[in-house]
Order: C-alpha cells, then sequence, then structure tokens
C-alpha cells in the first residue's frame, strides 16, 4: 500500500468527522471500504472475529468497571467533601483556591478516569464558592478546564485502557506509568498559578478554621485515598489484572456511598445508565478502530507509514517533535478519544520500529490528548466549563484562562520526549 492511499484514507475520515458523521462511522466506513477494496468480502467477513476478539477481552470489562467508579464518587457525595477539605488546607497558599481546582481534580481524577466527569463535577461545585470570593474568572475557569485533563492521565484512566487494548500493551504498567507525569503535571499547574496569581481570593475574609477542624476534614479525603490505593496497589503488587482491581475499586465505592447515606435505587440507576451510555460509545469507537487496523495490517499499510518515516532519513527526537505539532494541530478539530483511536494502530508500529517503549509512548499520546481537551475550536474540556456556569459568560474567558496551561503542557510533552525516565522510572521499578 502506498502512503498516497494511506493519506487519502486518512483524509477521508477526517472529512467524514467534519462532516458531523459519528467518529465509529467514519472509521468503519474508510476501514470496511479498504478491506473490500483490497480483497473483497474475505477480509470483511474475518472481521466478525475481531470484533468477537475484542469485546471477550478482559481489559474491556474493565471500561464500564471504572465508569461506574466514577459515577459513584460523584453523585454519592464524595467530591464535594473533597472539595471542601482541600479548600482548607490549600486555601492559604498563594493563588488560594485555585489551587483547590487543580487538586481536587488530580484527586479526583485518581478514582475517576474521566476528563469530562472530572471537569464538570468539580467545576459545579468550585465556581459558586470562587464566585462568591470575587476570584478572577479566567484563570478560576482555566485552572478548571486544564484540572479536569488529569482525568485521562492519572490512573486509572479510560484512555489508558483504550490504548493498551489497541496497541497490546499492559494496562497495569500504562497504569502505573501514568503516575508519575499526573503528578508532575499537577504541581506545574500549582506552580504557574503561584506564580501568576498569588492575590488570588485575597481581597474576600475568609473564615478562620482551628487546627482540630482541619484535621476533621482530612477525614473526607481517606475515601479518594483508599479507592486509588486499593486499585493500584492490587495492580502494582500483582494482586489482581486491571480488570479485578476496578471490581475491587466499586466495592470499596459501594462502602463509601453507602456509609455517606446516599446509597439508593434511584442513585444506583442514574451510576448504572450513565456507565452503560459511556461504555457503549467508547467500545463502539474501540471496535471500528480495530477492524480499521485490520485492513491497516492486512493490506500493509503500517509498513508502508514504517519505510515511508525511516526513509525521511528523521532522528527519534525530530520525529517525536513532528508529531507534538501533529497532535496539537488535529486536536484542534477532533475529541481526544477520536484522535486516539485514529493515529495509535499507525503510530506504535512506526515509533516501535525507532526503538520507542510502547508504554512511554502510551503516556506521551495521553498527554497530548489532554492538550485537545483545552483547545478550541473542539476543545470539549471548554465547553463542560462554560456549560455549567451560571448565567453565562464570555466563552473566550474560558479559552484564554486555559491557554497557559495548554503551553505548560506542551513544554511537558517536550520533557517526556528529552527525559523518558519521567514516565518509565516507576514501571522500572516494578521490573526489577
Amino acid at each position: 500500500m502506498s502512503m498516497t492511499v494511506i493519506a487519502t484514507g486518512f483524509a477521508c475520515m477526517l472529512l467524514l468527522m467534519f462532516l458531523s458523521l459519528p467518529v465509529a462511522v467514519s472509521i468503519l466506513s474508510v476501514g470496511a471500504l479498504g478491506g473490500y477494496l483490497a480483497y473483497g468480502m474475505p477480509l470483511v467477513e474475518t472481521m466478525g472475529g475481531v470484533v468477537w476478539g475484542t469485546l471477550n477481552n478482559p481489559v474491556m470489562t474493565a471500561i464500564p468497571l471504572f465508569m461506574l467508579l466514577g459515577e459513584l464518587l460523584l453523585r454519592g457525595g464524595i467530591a464535594d467533601k473533597m472539595f471542601d477539605a482541600l479548600a482548607v488546607w490549600l486555601g492559604r497558599l498563594p493563588g488560594g483556591l485555585l489551587h483547590t481546582n487543580i487538586g481536587t481534580c488530580a484527586l479526583f481524577s485518581a478514582t475517576s478516569g474521566s476528563s469530562v466527569a472530572t471537569a464538570a463535577t468539580v467545576g459545579t461545585i468550585a465556581l459558586p464558592a470562587l464566585g462568591e470570593r470575587n476570584y478572577p474568572v479566567r484563570p478560576a475557569l482555566g485552572t478548571l478546564a486544564a484540572g479536569g485533563t488529569l482525568g485521562i492521565l492519572i490512573p486509572p484512566s479510560v484512555n489508558l485502557l483504550v490504548y493498551g487494548s489497541l496497541a497490546n500493551v499492559s494496562v497495569g504498567q500504562l497504569f502505573i506509568a501514568g503516575i508519575l507525569p499526573g503528578l508532575l503535571l499537577t504541581v506545574l499547574f500549582s506552580a504557574y498559578v503561584a506564580f501568576r496569581y498569588p492575590d488570588a481570593g485575597r481581597a474576600s475574609a475568609q473564615p478562620e478554621i482551628d487546627s482540630a477542624e482541619k484535621r476533621r476534614l482530612l477525614g473526607h479525603l481517606v475515601p479518594p485515598a483508599i479507592i486509588f490505593f486499593i486499585v493500584m496497589g492490587s495492580i502494582y503488587g500483582g494482586l489482581a489484572t486491571p480488570t479485578e482491581s476496578a471490581a475491587l475499586g466499586v466495592i470499596a465505592a459501594f462502602f463509601f456511598v453507602w456509609r455517606n447515606g446516599k446509597l439508593t435505587w434511584r442513585l444506583l440507576e442514574a451510576c448504572f445508565i450513565q456507565s452503560a451510555r459511556t461504555t457503549g460509545m467508547v467500545v463502539l469507537v474501540i471496535v471500528c478502530a480495530l477492524l480499521l487496523n485490520v485492513t491497516l495490517s492486512m493490506t500493509g499499510g503500517t509498513q508502508a507509514v514504517t519505510r515511508w518515516v525511516a526513509d525521511l532519513g528523521l532522528s527519534f527526537t525530530a520525529l517525536m517533535l513532528l508529531l507534538v505539532v501533529f497532535y496539537v494541530i488535529l486536536g484542534m478539530f477532533m475529541d481526544a478519544m477520536s484522535m486516539l483511536v485514529l493515529t495509535v494502530p499507525i503510530a506504535v508500529p512506526m515509533i516501535t520500529a525507532l526503538g520507542a517503549d510502547p508504554v512511554w509512548f502510551g503516556v506521551f499520546v495521553v498527554v497530548m490528548c489532554e492538550i485537545a481537551l483545552i483547545t478550541p475550536p473542539v476543545g470539549m474540556n471548554l465547553f463542560v466549563v462554560q456549560g455549567i456556569r451560571k448565567g453565562g459568560g464570555d466563552f473566550n474567558d474560558v479559552v484564554k484562562g486555559a491557554l497557559p496551561f495548554t503551553l505548560i503542557m506542551i513544554a511537558f510533552a517536550g520533557l517526556l520526549i528529552f527525559v523518558p525516565g519521567v514516565a518509565l522510572f516507576l514501571p522500572g521499578l516494578g521490573a526489577q
């Protein structure tokens, strides 16, 4: 297969998406049509086995479980208490409650795995408090949009699950690899807030809270911390697979929601329905992406891309910097999940041929997906944060507030390229 054919197929998929066709339909149309034109019906018929094998993959079971885990924490009142506790401890720092936005997003990310859920949940809690204390609008909105992106990097991450399925990489290793980059990116966000907005919220009077009350509020951070250590500890310790660890996390979440007195049939119904809807969308996109991967593999598409890159004579660093530019531009017009499933089947063989670690590349791709979440005109988190603002407001406030964090994430992607140990340090410890 020539690069001209591959580029044409890729352009057709983008065109179908820009015409508002569902992502799954766009990918399936090009993959099935390409397979039929190359090999006729026999190749198309073999795709049924791919679908069956994908849906029987144990990793697929982890997706609805992690979705359910996030829904339970969201609707069970645990996220509200997390914000209250962090507001007391971080509110006195330079930047005030802006740090609380970022910290709560990071902590909620460690149990939800969804960027949109993180931004929506924390934003709904935080915006009224920020408005009452006269915080500047743009950084308030920007920290929520950017902090929400941590939901797809800090494990458990649905995007890392999807990448592991598409690239045939250990999900456990990907989860462990995402911890240090996620924490480091959180620190960079907070450092920028402290440097750029040291006096935010200082003009508003904040009630003094004694030490005993502060210590009591720390108890609200115990449930998400326990759930995180159950999920990650069971994986890192070799006690459970990602699917089994997700189930353990859900059981722990049920306990904490019950302990809060929120475990009702109505809550369970809402959690199950929303989890099923989100899971259906994600699994459908994954299946269609794997069907496209069958066409690429059988027609030699991935090998053609690898040869083409080798013929360019680019160094690994030059190629990765080129990919940063490519992903940033692509992310302006495509949502994160679509970008992930569309590019991974082609990009992974290409970078592994150059000797890159696929686990490292998974973290890199998810960071680029994070950038896509806050780059206009199709930045999902920008619309989520704008949508939860009471009384509306100028959408440009969200865009301009998130722009500095976009630049921080681009710089962080460069750090991953030049210092791959940021992503590979913890997986390396487990391998020793």
